[in-house]
Parts: structure tokens; sequence; C-alpha cells
């Protein structure tokens, strides 16, 4: 096909175009699209909040310094010893005030015993975010896989259409000078001849347009590629005449391997959790506490030197415990169970509506293959009625544009079958394994 092709596209850009294959456009489309590059960027982000969830149950050390001003004032009673004081002019009690400035510098450590089940909640639900990051880029990649199989093989489409105007072209253009012969020598009228100028001049224009297509469709994919300039696809669309599979196996992978199915179990697995850690903040904390004074010369009358503990946290009025709260995250988990059931449906609908078209487009690239036999043949008598006065004009450029017709109309039909089975393996989760698929094709057009 490539080498047909250079008659018809600049030999400039037939010469630049680099050459890929399905599974190579494949790999350089992974490798560039900025889309799977961010959903990469968010994955990692996921995984190191999960990484670092993990230390949820190490202590807390803090480091608290200050710089203070402060005043404190203290009166001692004399008891006993006051009328003593009294002699001496000595009031009971005795007071005194300081004022000065101190540096406190304290260490605090503190590590969670019992947390009422927040800590746990925080790591499953780490966890699941973590899962939700992975079935989004999944679902980008498959989504990117689905868009290169209608950009590449559309491209293939558009020149199998390149192929066909040319040769229907090249046909009339050959039936107007027949007619301009047989004119000169008086066995066509000048009707026939204008007939046949007539459907030339259209087949130029069907031929100029199929070019201008085929050249917006190697825009697309240079653009989805990043190649900087048009690329050759040198894969062929193809047909499976044999059965893909199963209907009912293709649902049963849907609903297990889907990315939508991972992202919205993942969703209810952190709205699960969510509930879990409302209930846990109306629960009480206990924690090990320590603390040391790292300048005692500065230390006030009551502060220790060091001191550890046992410490027992509970709110009894907090905005964030409120019973509004607890409902509010069962809520949200009602919503993310009753979305993976709505998925099931559609995912189920998505299978059938691919499955279908798939079988429509094997059964009418099988029909037209007797389709375009019978149409070869008719133009090949018309041509040769023709010639011997026994046929029109018209009936030739008939026989012509029938041939024409049928011929994309097959490359049609395998585009649909090519994006059909691209469609059926993305809504059930195995896009990646259509290159699989392509190599057991046993119809190709080349």
């Amino acid at each position: 096909m490539a080498a047909l092709l250079c008659a018809f596209v600049p030999a400039a850009l037939a010469q630049q175009a680099p050459a890929l294959d399905w599974a190579q456009a494949r790999e350089r489309l992974l490798q560039v699209s900025d889309a799977l590059a961010a959903a990469d960027a968010g994955v990692r982000n996921k995984q190191e909040l999960q990484d670092a969830s993990r230390y949820l149950r190490l202590p807390d050390i803090t480091a608290d310094v200050r710089r203070m001003q402060f005043q404190k004032s203290l009166a001692l009673p004399l008891g006993s010893l006051a009328p003593v004081a009294e002699a001496f002019g000595i009031d009971s009690p005795l007071r005194f005030a300081e004022r000065d400035w101190r540096t406190r510098p304290i260490i605090t450590a503190s590590l969670p015993l019992y947390t009422g089940g927040l800590i746990p909640a925080a790591q499953q639900a780490a966890q699941a975010a973590t899962a939700q990051a992975r079935a989004e880029r999944e679902a980008q990649k498959q989504s990117l896989q689905l868009q290169l199989v209608q950009a590449y093989f559309g491209q293939r489409l558009a020149e199998q259409a390149v192929w066909v105007r040319r040769d229907v072209l090249d046909g009339l253009q050959r039936h107007l000078d027949d007619a301009k012969k047989l004119e000169r020598e008086g066995f066509a009228t000048r009707a026939q001849r204008l007939q046949a100028n007539v459907a030339r001049d259209k087949a130029e224009r069907e031929y100029r347009k199929a070019l201008n297509d085929l050249d917006t469709l190697q825009q697309a994919l240079a653009t989805l590629l990043r190649s900087g300039g048009p690329v050759t696809a040198s894969s062929p669309l193809f047909v499976i005449d044999a059965p893909v599979g199963t209907r009912e196996a293709f649902e049963r992978s849907a609903l297990q391997q889907h990315p939508q199915m991972e992202r919205l179990r993942a969703l209810a697995v952190q709205a699960e959790q969510g509930v879990r850690v409302q209930q846990a903040k109306r629960k009480p904390q206990v924690y090990l506490f320590g603390q040391y004074d790292l300048h005692r010369r500065d230390a006030l009358l009551s502060d220790a030197d060091w001191a550890f503990g046992i410490g027992l946290r509970y709110n009894f009025l907090s905005q964030a415990a409120l019973p509004m709260q607890v409902d509010a995250a069962r809520a949200q988990l009602e919503q993310a169970q009753s979305g993976i059931s709505e998925a099931e449906n559609q995912l189920r609908l998505g299978v059938g509506k691919a499955w279908n078209e798939l079988d429509t487009a094997r059964l009418q690239y099988r029909l037209l293959d007797s389709s375009i036999a019978m149409a070869k043949e008719n133009l090949r008598l018309q041509e040769l009625s023709f010639r011997e006065g026994q046929a029109t004009s018209l009936d030739v450029i008939d026989a012509r544009l029938a041939l024409g017709g049928a011929q994309v109309e097959r490359a049609q039909a395998a585009y649909q079958f090519d994006v059909a089975l691209a469609q059926l393996l993305e809504v059930s989760g195995q896009l990646d394994r259509f290159d699989d698929y392509r190599r057991k094709a046993d119809k190709v057009l080349e």
C-alpha cells in the first residue's frame, strides 16, 4: 500500500515519514503522552502518601523554644513565726515578686497507644487512594490506546480511500480517452463523451478530497504521537473472521478488570474508612508522653525538669466529632456502592454494544467480498460492450463507480471492525491485548 501511495502523495513526504507498525506506535504513545505522564505523577503522589501513613504509629517529637518575659508573685504565710517576724518589722505573709526574661527550650514526645481505629483507617484509606490513582492511570492509558486505534487505522482507511479514488479516476480517464476516440470515429455521441468528461471531473474532485482527508488524519496521528511530522502506518486494516471469544467472557472481564470498576471499588474503601475515621473521633484516645527541660537554669517554680506518663484525651464536644459527620460519611459510602452497581450495568451495555458492532462489521466485510468480485466482472463487461458499441458511457461510469464504492465500503467495514474490537477490549479492561488479536487476523487490506 505504501508503494502505491507514493504515486499520489508528495515524494518528499513519503521519504521523510517514519514507518511505525501498531506495536511501535503504541509504545511511542505511552512514552510521549502528557496525559499519561500526569497520571503517573498522580500515582506517585498517592504512593508517597501511602508510604507516609506507615509511620503514623511512631512517636510525635516536638521541640518548643520560647523566649518570654514573665512576672511571678508569691505569698508565703509565716505561721507560728509571725510574732517573731513582727518583732523585726516583717509582715506576714511574706510577699515576693519576680519579673525577668527567660528562655524555655523543651522537648516533648507523644506516642499513640489507642486511637479508636483512626490510624488503621487512615492507612487503609491511603492504600485505597493509591489504588484509585492507579485505576485512573489505567483508564487514561486505555483511553489513549483507543484514540490511537481510531487515528492509526483511520489513517489506513483514508489511504485505502485515496487508492480507490485514484483507481476510479484513472479508470474514468481511460474511459474518457476511449469515448473521445470513439466520438472521432463516429461510434460514440458527443453526449456520451460529455458524460465521461463530467464523471472524470467528479472523480478528480473526490480524489482531491480523499487526499485532504488523508492529510487531516495524518496530522491527527502525528499530533497524538508527538512525531513532529507525518507517520507512515505500516500495519494494515484487518478483520478476524472467527469469533474473538464469548460475550459472557467479555462481560466477566469487564466487571472484574475495567479500570472504572477498580476506581469505584477504591472509592468505596475510602468511604468505608471515612466512616471509621468519624467513629474514631468520638472515642477516647490513649497515649504515652514524655517531656524534658533543656535549660533548667531558667525553669519556673512550676516547671518540671522532666516528666513522662500516660494520658487520655476525649472530646466531649467538637465540630469534627458530631454524629452528623458519621451520617455524612455513611451517605458517601452508600453513594460509592450505588455507583458500583450503576457502573456494572453500564459496562454490560457497553460490552453488548461493542459486541454487536463487531459482529456487524465482520458480516459486512465478508459479504462485500462477493460484491467486489461481481462489480469487477461487471466493469469488465461494460467496458468491453462500450468499445463494441453495445453499452452506453453511463453504463461504464456506473460500473466503475459501483466498484469504487464497494471497495471503499469494504475498507470502512474493516475499519469499523478494528474500532469495535478496540472498544470491546477497552470496555472489558483488556485493550493491552489488542495487538494479540491483530496478529490473529485472517483478512487484511494492504
